[in-house]
């Protein structure tokens, strides 16, 4: 793989924390950047925002002053804080932080694009795995809120695809081929200490409540499994009419690591 950074994809339950464990444990050198880290690409689990919101924030959560010190990194006027790492029993405070995302609708079209881009083109990497990092988090916010037609999100990953022209990467793409049965398995893994499905429920009303949602009534079991079968034939035509050189896919929670593995 010489000094290609890689990028693992895939729809929810497709295995994705699983894979980049074991590859990260086969490939040496590697530095791993997962859901919620300060990354130099992706923003998700997150709070991107202002000098003066952060110190709104500190304000507000004065017993977790050091640990949101310890969890921001300045970038230019922004401030990153990387709250999901952050332990605490203070009620709301993820859920406070969550509005200062640059996803879920937060910042507007045309802003929200130029963060994603502007990340991706100061980026210089060698030798890195990234999860969920150049689809999932991006996607869903355009899908359902931004309600962008599939032609207008390809155009944005050709934009994508042309600031990382001189970049070494390559994405694998974990295939989900039986996405009810995967919802099935992840609403028995993912539950509480009581047994309550709280992925499903957090998933299910993320859905309904998002404009895209509302507008085409999506709701519960039903409403998931057209929403991920619409992303995951999305995801395809990416793959196939922008990053087909520099994509690989595999099916999904199979020997993927050593199948990929194989091919270098």
């Amino acid at each position: 793989m010489n000094q290609s950074n890689i990028f693992v994809e895939g729809l929810q339950g497709a295995g994705k924390t699983t894979f980049v464990k074991y590859l990260s444990e086969r490939v040496s050198g590697y530095q791993v950047f997962r859901e919620g880290d300060y990354s130099p690409v992706e923003l998700s689990w997150c709070a991107y925002i202002t000098e003066e919101e952060y110190q709104d924030v500190l304000a507000k959560y004065p017993a977790l002053c050091k640990e949101i010190n310890e969890k921001t990194v300045t970038e230019g006027k922004y401030k990153i804080i990387c709250y999901t790492q952050i332990l605490t029993d203070i009620p709301g405070f993820h859920k406070d932080l969550e509005k200062y995302e640059i996803y879920n609708g937060n910042w507007e079209k045309v802003s929200f694009e130029q963060v994603i881009l502007s990340r991706f083109q100061k980026w210089n990497g060698e030798k890195q795995i990234f999860e969920c990092s150049i689809f999932q988090n991006i996607i869903v916010n355009q899908m359902l809120y931004f309600m962008m037609p599939e032609d207008e999100i390809i155009e944005f990953y050709k934009r994508v695809k042309k600031v990382l022209t001189d970049q070494l990467f390559q994405i694998i793409y974990l295939d989900v081929e039986d996405i009810p049965e995967v919802i099935d398995a992840i609403r028995k893994e993912r539950v509480d200490n009581q047994g309550n499905e709280v992925w499903f429920s957090m998933m299910t009303e993320y859905l309904e409540n998002s404009p895209y949602g509302k507008a085409h009534g999506l709701k519960g079991i039903e409403g998931l499994i057209r929403h991920m079968e619409q992303r995951r034939e999305l995801e395809h035509r990416i793959l196939k009419e922008v990053f087909e050189e520099n994509s690989v896919m595999l099916k999904a929670k199979s020997e993927n690591v050593e199948e990929f593995l194989k091919m270098y």
